[in-house]
């Protein structure tokens, strides 16, 4: 496999950079990575919670829906989310759940019932509370954890992208939505980018995972990398600097991404 160099930025924080030649690099990098925690997950505790975004992400996991990975995962483990989702039907063009249905949850055996949309037939606020009542229930029937330290579900691995202007999620500079530390899910129907009606995970839930893969490609993001990584003298702080789990932060980027680190 190729790749440009592993540099473990902190390691009290757990942050692991990882730089890849090419983004078929990348995607067999990320494949890799999330197979293995599938398998550690399935074996310690009988399920396995991912939390997936939309953009370019699901683009990105799609060497897991190849061999060896389609046919040696086990599937039936799995129990998918999203991170955020557009408050739009799920056949709809922007939908999140539309996206992954067509890149990736069509393609493998993930037994319906443990794959979470919103219910798109609510309102953004309507959608986002009921996503959260759902999370309590599997919460207490034990399918998602708690995380002892923040009394947040501890989701075992987030799947998340970045935006050209640093957002994560449907969490965007400058919006009031960042400093949200008391709800699981909220919404939003002033997105900068349309559509505008939202639901999105808060940052606690974020930072409260095990483990964050946060895939970054292309030159456009290049800048943000830089100063999110520290390397900029840009006093700005963007919502992709908040990401601090509790467990392991590895970045994955593809070269035009890092050109500026």
């Amino acid at each position: 496999m190729a790749s440009s160099g592993i540099t473990t930025i902190d390691q009290n924080n757990k942050k692991v950079v990882e730089v890849f030649d090419t983004e078929e690099d990348l995607a067999v990098s990320l494949a890799k990575y999330t197979a293995h925690l599938s398998d550690k997950f399935a074996k310690e505790r009988g399920a396995f919670t991912v939390v997936v975004s939309g953009g370019s992400l699901i683009k990105s996991l799609r060497k897991l829906v190849e061999a060896p990975y389609v046919d040696s995962i086990d599937w039936s483990k799995w129990q998918v989310f999203w991170v955020d989702e557009r408050v739009v039907p799920k056949d709809h063009p922007d939908s999140n759940y539309k996206l992954a249905f067509d890149g990736f949850l069509s393609k493998v055996p993930i037994p319906h019932g443990n794959v979470y949309a919103i219910n798109d037939a609510l309102s953004a606020e309507g959608a986002a509370d009921d996503y959260e009542t759902c999370l309590k229930h599997l919460v207490h029937t034990g399918v998602i954890n708690l995380s002892s330290l923040s009394g947040f579900p501890k989701f075992d691995l987030m799947l998340v992208g970045m935006g050209p202007d640093g957002h994560v999620a449907s969490l965007f500079p400058g919006h009031p939505l960042l400093k949200e530390n008391q709800k699981w899910v909220t919404h939003i129907t002033d997105s900068p980018k349309p559509p505008p009606e939202r639901t999105t995970f808060t940052f606690p839930v974020i930072n409260s995972s095990a483990y964050i893969a946060l895939v970054v490609c292309g030159a456009g993001k290049a800048s943000i990398v830089q100063t999110a990584l520290g390397k900029s003298q840009n006093s700005e702080v963007f919502p992709v600097q908040m990401v601090s789990p509790e467990g392991e932060l590895k970045w994955f980027l593809d070269k035009d991404a890092a050109s500026k680190l």
